[in-house]
């Protein structure tokens, strides 16, 4: 069977995520390198692991944690379609199987929040993984007085983590905002669609979702 080890050596999948990574920056838009997608595709995994899901399946879901943004490298408008198209044949050509393909290039069409659905298990972890990704070292613009809305919000999060708690199903996203840089609101304003998509990825998952700024419960 085909491991994330085994998707982390193809070349084709390496290029991908380098340039795609590069061609984003030369356009203004936050880290999408190998940090971004490991910390992704681990999550999603563990998102997997902690709910009782198999190991295979949380494989799966590390795979498209790793690959899901490789569609970048094409274009970032629909970067999710283009990705799973693009994954169809790296895939296909490494052996996995063909209903393995179809979770994993699923996961990845679905992984935005203008289009997407957690249309199966891998796809809902890999929606959480993916938009519990916020933080400051994301931000690519050396110029604070230069920040958009989208740099002020990723660079006032000063600590992000996801939260699984299979005894009593509930996952819960953890954030640190610096309300000098940005006020909580702007984070929703940015954000709330995001949220929305995870709150129906876990309750795919059976789970209920939590977001929890500066300590205090908002979902």
């Amino acid at each position: 069977m085909i491991t994330l080890e085994d998707i982390k050596k193809d070349p084709v999948v390496d290029a991908f995520i380098r340039k795609g990574n590069k061609y984003l920056g030369v356009m203004g838009f936050t880290e999408h390198s190998y940090r971004h997608v490991s910390l992704v595709s681990s999550i999603a995994r563990n998102i997997l692991e902690r709910l009782g899901y198999s190991e295979r399946q949380a494989e799966l879901a590390a795979i498209a944690g790793y690959i899901h943004d490789i569609g970048n490298v094409v274009s970032r408008n629909d970067h999710g379609i283009s990705g799973a198209v693009m994954a169809y044949p790296i895939l296909m050509q490494m052996g996995m199987h063909p209903d393995e393909i179809a979770t994993v290039i699923s996961a990845i069409a679905n992984h935005e929040e203008q289009y997407g659905h957690a249309v199966n298990s891998v796809a809902a972890a890999l929606i959480m993984a993916d938009k519990s990704d916020v933080h400051r070292s994301r931000v690519r613009n050396p110029d604070f007085a230069t920040f958009d809305i989208h740099d002020r919000v990723n660079y006032a999060v000063e600590h992000s983590f996801l939260w699984v708690a299979d005894d009593k199903r509930t996952i819960t996203m953890e954030l640190t905002i610096d309300i000098d840089i940005c006020p909580v609101m702007e984070y929703f304003e940015i954000f709330l669609s995001r949220m929305i998509m995870c709150r129906r990825a876990s309750t795919f998952l059976k789970c209920k979702f939590e977001l929890v700024i500066n300590g205090a419960k908002l979902l």
